[in-house]
């Protein structure tokens, strides 16, 4: 595979680390070359600057040190190293964890108090003995060990937990092992390939869905992994993950009120923002869709309380009222206190706020009414304000367009195009579509 493969990649980030090497190098595999030779010391990540094609191999990660935003800076950093959970004896687990399965203190392994050790730095260089990190450097079948700080216990096992990258939680979205066979013994398509299958699932547009060679993934909230095949006669298939033996993580105490999108939200609300009650999620009438709770058993889809099991703005719910599909929730900010919280949820029992005006969230047609403040596009950049010229110039000025309401760098869509969309503040992307959904695409048939 490519080099590139071992290192996860965030693009527009800097971090700041003393132990550095600078090396001149033409692109980003040659700089993972010098990291692989490093010798000054252990190299866990590097940063590669487009313009001035400049590398530099770092001992530290993003787990490790401060960060802070950089335009032109590409940062790699080694997956080994931000694991934190063992793959089979986990003779390559490289985590921080530094305290034995009983809870006592590891002992560095470069030291020789309480222990005289048999296992150093010195002796085994590429076993990764640093700190007092618990290590396998003796491929025991019992795992990551380390000597403690016990006089009396010599050593003992730490309790690193398996890596669940061969298996899948809930649907599988966050599935990132690396089976790519479909269910009927089929190859996957390569996602940078559009053969034999054209689609739109490229890695620039869902970086954050580990679009990698011709793995299994679930980029789309489908009911499990999935890939295009090799066969021009067979589009895509699911893929046979096992399920996890482990539960899935259990949503934080602040889901009870919205916090980012909302996805976590457990709280008991099921009323729409213009009032109408909310159609419960195992219920196919009024209206028929595919938010079936057994199919999505991690999206807390319980009665009809609403819920965002798709990405959305924030959470949304199908109504009772055979007119109108569905609607967003008025959900009351995490960053509120507890009593404001309360009174708010009274608020929304008592009340039924018909006059309030909707927060535009989708758009009609094409477009070109939509007067909503989403500025983010389909990537996940940021929008270029319309009167600015920087860092693309362009021709679509408030000026020239007075009916389109090129407002600060909101969304919108002045020339008639397929849907609202923006010039982006990434010098290297000059537009791009929009991250909105036609105002009836919440059907997932």
């Amino acid at each position: 595979g490519d080099i590139l493969d071992d290192y996860s990649r965030t693009d527009g980030v800097w971090i700041l680390t003393r132990n550095k090497q600078f090396y001149e190098t033409n692109n980003e595999k040659e700089c993972a070359v010098k990291c692989e030779a490093e010798r000054n010391f252990t190299c866990r990540a590097f940063l590669f600057t487009r313009k001035k094609l400049q590398c530099l191999t770092l001992a530290e990660n993003a787990k490790m040190t401060v960060t802070f935003a950089s335009t032109d800076t590409v940062l790699y950093e080694k997956i080994i190293y931000l694991m934190q959970c063992k793959r089979g004896i986990g003779t390559d687990y490289r985590g921080t964890e530094a305290k034995t399965q009983r809870g006592i203190p590891c002992q560095k392994w470069a030291e020789k108090i309480p222990h005289k050790p048999n296992y150093t730095p010195e002796k085994h260089p590429n076993a990764g003995l640093e700190e007092n990190y618990c290590r396998n450097p003796d491929a025991d079948e019992n795992g990551p060990w380390c000597y403690t700080t016990d006089p009396a216990m010599r050593f003992d096992y730490c309790a690193i937990p398996e890596c669940e990258d061969q298996c899948m939680q809930c649907n599988g979205e966050d599935y990132r092992g690396e089976v790519s066979r479909t269910e009927s013994g089929l190859e996957c398509q390569h996602w940078d390939v559009q053969e034999p299958h054209m689609h739109g699932f490229i890695l620039k547009h869902y970086p954050e869905k580990d679009l990698k060679m011709n793995y299994c993934r679930n980029p789309d909230g489908e009911l499990r992994p999935w890939c295009f095949t090799t066969n021009p006669n067979k589009r895509w298939e699911y893929c046979n993950i096992p399920r996890c033996t482990t539960p899935p993580p259990v949503s934080g105490l602040d889901s009870q009120c919205l916090s980012g999108r909302g996805e976590d939200y457990r709280g008991r609300i099921a009323i729409t923002e213009s009032g109408n009650a909310c159609q419960h999620w195992n219920t196919q009438f009024p209206h028929k869709h595919g938010w079936i709770p057994d199919r999505y058993p991690c999206k807390g889809l319980e009665e009809n309380y609403c819920r965002n099991p798709d990405g959305e703005k924030k959470p949304w719910c199908y109504t009772t009222n055979s007119n109108i599909r569905w609607e967003y929730c008025t959900i009351p900010p995490c960053d509120r206190t507890e009593q404001g919280i309360a009174d708010q949820f009274l608020l929304f029992a008592a009340d039924v706020p018909g006059q309030a005006p909707l927060t535009e969230e989708c758009y009609q047609g094409k477009g070109q009414s939509y007067r909503g403040t989403t500025s983010v596009t389909v990537s996940g950049k940021k929008c270029q304000a319309w009167s600015s010229m920087f860092p693309h110039r362009h021709i679509k000025t408030p000026e020239k367009f007075p009916d389109a309401d090129l407002r600060d760098n909101y969304c919108r869509n002045p020339d008639g195009d397929s849907s609202p969309w923006c010039f982006t503040t990434d010098p290297n992307t000059i537009w791009e579509y929009c991250n909105l959904k036609r105002c009836d695409d919440h059907a997932q048939e």
